[in-house]
């Protein structure tokens, strides 16, 4: 059975422009990811990580180049279609969460439902079958502000995903936690791509970056390395044993 593809960059640049001054952000970058696949594109600070993280979720617009999302070419798309994209194809899960303060877990879930075309009949049992599939069934009543990191960093992993999309994009999803809720939010994502979903993280972490199957070093704009991670499916082997916790 063949794999598709589900994104294709091609030679994708990215120019910032301010009082007549360029910075050339991405260069020639050029990424195919296949349906289910799980990669880390990591890198120092200032490589375009998170400028290119944004133009894969359909938050920013590359300069030149093209980008095919499940067949679709993302350069020609209008403000509604690529809207309807972010909210049927992608799930998003930032460093900051980016939660309602003072708004339950089980509300801040069930946003992007309201943002559907039409709110889903089943729309309560989904936002608590997203929370129960990140441990948090018994803390749907609870505000971010009485969560702890982690439980807010799984509050947006079952906001991401309320929408089953095909694609997760993480922008340093561990970069606000310790080492403990970091490693429980990473073996999330495990369990999500062994379930079939196609994860993307970027990162600047190593230790995050071994958890995926394909790592891509970004540094100054450009795709440097490329490399299969011969440890993952050793740590694959060992994922049926764990859960999210």
């Amino acid at each position: 059975m063949s794999i598709s593809k589900i994104i294709e960059v091609d030679s994708i640049n990215k120019t910032y422009k301010n009082e007549g001054l360029e910075t050339n952000v991405l260069k020639g970058v050029s990424i195919s990811v296949e349906e289910g696949d799980y990669i880390s594109i990591i890198g120092p600070s200032g490589s375009g990580k998170s400028t290119l993280m944004t133009i894969l979720g359909c938050l920013n617009q590359a300069t030149s180049g093209t980008y095919l999302l499940d067949g679709e070419e993302v350069g020609k798309l209008g403000d509604r279609d690529l809207s309807r994209i972010r909210n049927e194809k992608i799930g998003f899960v930032f460093q900051a969460f980016h939660l309602l303060p003072g708004v339950s877990a089980f509300d801040n879930v069930m946003i992007p439902l309201i943002y559907c075309n039409k709110t889903p009949a089943d729309a309560i049992e989904r936002v608590k079958r997203a929370l129960a599939r990140v441990g948090l069934e018994h803390r749907m009543d609870h505000t971010p502000g009485q969560l702890s990191g982690g439980e807010q960093q799984r509050v947006t992993i079952a906001r991401s995903l309320i929408n089953d999309p095909k694609i997760v994009l993480a922008d340093e999803p561990t970069g606000n936690l310790d080492s403990k809720n970091g490693a429980e939010i990473m073996n999330a994502f495990d369990h999500l791509n062994a379930e079939g979903r196609t994860i993307i993280v970027i990162t600047h972490d190593p230790v995050v970056s071994e958890h995926a199957r394909r790592i891509l070093t970004l540094r100054d704009g450009e795709i440097v390395s490329d490399k299969i991670n011969e440890n993952f499916k050793e740590s694959r082997a060992g994922l049926a044993r764990t859960t999210i916790e």
